[in-house]
């Protein structure tokens, strides 16, 4: 595999040169109060919110780990990426929930639980507490994310992939510390708009690279042993390597992470772009744009999978060459775990005079004159990892102008992510624990100093974490189906349950997420499925039990709530605050959001169904996926798009009641 060169070196350099100035360039107006540091003053268009999302969500590690799938399924790896990969819960926030959390006028997912409970005991416990888990989580995606950077640098830098992880995460968190939500958003759109021209590159190239879809199935099924590779419609069963022997019953797979959306996607919408939306429209506008940009990244996923295919083919043909390699490595190296299994490979291929001459000739006969350039793919198990698909096309195929474009790209999606996840958890640890529980009096200067040492802190931990994590598909699923699926419950009744009060939340966010941390030390093996069932049990059944079991939230918080957000659900004794043209409209439009949803998700799944299947060559699946694509876009049409609001201002049928003016009058007043 070819080294990075020196004007490659320079190019990355300038690259970040770039952002970092232009997040430094933010970084007085950020400082202006709590409200532009974290939210941009609410004053960003719904375009430059979209694409920031789309930034955001599009990051390097599941880049990585959807490649993986691809490369080892085909399309259908799109199915078990039901999973969170692919963003079905962006239909929920599109359709409803992005809206409801918006009409809030909140800073933060946490702060949100006082406007829901009002203030009291069990309102401030549960804003702690979910400032905490969103701290936790934040922390457990930044070591997902440093779990991937870790693998994907290992492939090109000739230092150890943890140092080079280490320089790259400094310099995003450097712009993002100074810079906030507005840095943020801006050097996303940047990154975004690499990203996209990174796409259309990698497609074009993967659609060159073969003649038709019959050739590549035939090539597939020798490479990864599937010889349904080029199908597109889920199936029973699957053909899965070593390692990924749950994900073998693809449609018992497909539908249980289906139902983890439907659950996830209710409880959504708690999210930075949301609070930061000017309007309702400009949550629904933002969700589209959003989806529409994140299409992009699909073809150029199974355009890396492709070319995977192609260059697994020319580096091994013969296919025990790699099991033989991992063997004698694990002989040399008998003590080496999983985790640190790159960087061995890593330290092995590019400073071969240091290990014993035993290795580095038995490694030599086992792949080969070139055994340095193959030797980074062997996985831990003894075949090839497919989670290093992507990185290792991105360094022996392409050529180095293009190379360059598409380093950068991978190198953008990492910092968007971190910056999201590091804004977002700074933001619950300065709002809602520092200044709302240990100082109040903070004035706007302490709470940005303070916000740059939260910064620091949480990226050291994230760092160290990630570092020692397995796996990416491990970390990812624990995250998933464990420690999210925690949450849930309160996540959900919160929104459509009148009775849910602040101590059924509390209890059910600590019992449903501790008990998945326990299980991360206790079972880190423990089956996706069955983190999902325990966890999400826990954590409804907590919630429900306690809530009846302590007294309901005041009436007049209920009420008020009720009449800013005006959710769906269970709210029999609250809609009586409504007259009777205003209890009909509002059944107009849950009845809208609900019927968008089905054609939503339909209308997503097969917008990235829809390009893999041209870039593949599969027209025959193509034209039989597009009428499903249309039905879902005439169901958004009709349900959504001709009821989105056209003024960006309150519906003059629900006016500000008092205790809305008021707080929004103190946010101002706070934000200056």
């Amino acid at each position: 595999m070819a080294s990075l060169r020196p004007i490659d070196l320079l190019i990355i350099g300038a690259y970040f040169a770039l952002i970092v100035t232009t997040g430094l360039m933010m970084s007085r107006r950020a400082a202006q109060g709590m409200d532009s540091y974290f939210l941009a003053g609410r004053s960003l268009s719904w375009v430059l919110l979209g694409i920031s999302g789309m930034a955001l969500w599009f990051d390097l590690t599941g880049t990585m780990l959807i490649t993986s799938f691809l490369y080892m399924l085909g399309p259908r790896g799109l199915f078990i990426e039901f999973r969170g990969g692919a963003v079905l819960v962006l239909a929920f926030m599109l359709a409803f929930t992005g809206k409801w959390h918006r009409r809030s006028q909140c800073l933060t997912a946490a702060q949100w639980y006082t406007f829901r409970f009002g203030e009291g005991r069990a309102a401030e416990l549960v804003r702690f507490l979910t400032a905490l888990m969103g701290i936790i989580l934040a922390i457990g995606m930044l070591a997902y994310l440093v779990r991937g950077a870790s693998l994907f640098l290992g492939m090109f830098s000739p230092f150890s992939p943890i140092l080079t992880t280490a320089l790259v995460i400094a310099i995003a968190t450097l712009y993002t510390m100074f810079a906030g939500y507005y840095g943020v958003v801006v050097t996303n759109v940047i990154h975004g708009t690499v990203l996209i021209m990174a796409c259309i590159v990698v497609s074009l190239i993967a659609w060159h690279s073969i003649a038709n879809v019959g050739t590549l199935a035939h090539t597939a099924d020798l490479v990864t042993g599937n010889a349904q590779w080029t199908n597109s419609a889920p199936s029973w069963q699957v053909h899965t390597p070593p390692g990924y022997g749950p994900y073998h019953y693809l449609i018992f797979i497909v539908a249980f992470y289906l139902l983890r959306n439907v659950i996830g996607g209710l409880g959504s919408g708690a999210e930075q772009r949301y609070f930061a939306a000017k309007s309702d429209r400009d949550c629904g506008m933002l969700s589209l744009l959003q989806a529409i940009t994140l299409m992009f990244r699909w073809p150029m996923m199974i355009g890396y999978a492709i070319l995977g295919i192609l260059l697994v083919q020319h580096l091994y043909p013969n296919a025990t060459s790699v099991h033989n390699a991992a063997i004698l490595i694990r002989r040399y190296f008998p003590g080496t775990a999983p985790a640190f299994w790159q960087d061995l490979l890593a330290r092995i291929s590019h400073d071969p005079q240091r290990y014993a001459s035993g290795l580095t000739g038995g490694l030599q006969h086992i792949l080969g004159n070139n055994w340095r350039s193959r030797l980074p793919l062997v996985g831990y198990a003894g075949s090839v990892d497919p989670e290093l698909i992507l990185p290792a096309v991105l360094k022996s195929i392409m050529n180095p102008a293009i190379r360059d474009l598409l380093l950068i790209s991978m190198l953008a999606t990492m910092m968007t992510s971190l910056t999201g996840q590091v804004n977002t958890a700074t933001a619950l640890l300065v709002n809602d624990i520092y200044k709302n529980f240990l100082r109040r009096s903070a004035k706007n200067r302490e709470l940005i100093v303070t916000s740059y040492l939260g910064t620091l802190i949480i990226v050291t931990i994230g760092f160290i974490m990630g570092i020692e994590a397995e796996s990416i598909n491990n970390l990812w699923g624990w995250i998933i189906m464990g420690l999210t699926a925690g949450t849930l419950g309160p996540m959900v009744l919160r929104l459509y349950w009148w009775r849910c009060n602040a101590w059924g939340v509390a209890a059910g966010t600590f019992g449903g997420g501790m008990a998945a941390i326990l299980q991360r030390f206790a079972d880190p093996n423990l089956l996706e499925w069955k983190q999902f069932v325990v966890m999400t049990g826990i954590s409804f059944l907590v919630t429900i039990v306690v809530s009846l079991l302590t007294r309901p939230t005041a009436t007049a918080v209920t009420e008020h709530f009720y009449r800013v957000t005006r959710p769906f659900g269970l709210w029999g004794p609250v809609r009586k605050i409504f007259s009777p043209d205003q209890r009909k409209a509002l059944a107009n439009e849950h009845r809208n959001d609900l019927l968008t949803v089905p054609f939503a998700l339909l209308w997503q799944v097969t917008l990235f169904l829809l390009p893999m299947q041209l870039v593949m060559k599969a027209y025959g699946s193509f034209w039989l996926t597009l009428p499903l694509f249309l039905l879902g876009v005439a169901g958004m049409y009709r349900f959504w798009w001709r009821k989105l609001p056209v003024a960006t201002t309150t519906d003059a049928l629900f006016p500000m009641d008092d205790l809305e003016r008021k707080t929004s009058a103190d946010q101002e007043m706070t934000d200056r």
